[in-house]
């Protein structure tokens, strides 16, 4: 499993963290939004804060998230790429092959 986040990394940059983080921060959400409007966990959790509990639920769903992650980041980088023109990579640049020179300057 690391290798692949390793490579969705090296191949998708920021495009990766932001679909992470997005998921991240939803779930995060979600789960506060049903403690504070009454779902009620079965653990320890459930004893602490509702944003506390709804962080270790989150937690908990972290291979979920990060398997999502995998699926999602894909097609996040072709939705930006559309959206912007610019090719979603790992280094920021665009052109793809790595090549140095034969451009023009910026």
């Amino acid at each position: 499993m690391r290798k692949t986040i390793k490579q969705l990394l090296a191949e998708y940059g920021t495009v990766a963290v932001v679909v992470y983080f997005a998921i991240f921060f939803a779930v995060l959400g979600g789960f506060w939004v049903a403690i504070r409007f009454g779902w009620r966990p079965a653990s320890a959790a459930g004893q602490v804060g509702a944003f506390t509990a709804a962080y270790i639920a989150t937690k908990v769903t972290q291979p979920f998230r990060i398997a999502a992650t995998l699926a999602l980041t894909p097609l996040a980088a072709k939705l930006y790429e559309r959206v912007t023109g610019k090719r979603a990579g790992g280094d920021g640049a665009a052109g793809g092959d790595g090549a140095a020179g034969g451009g023009t300057p910026r």
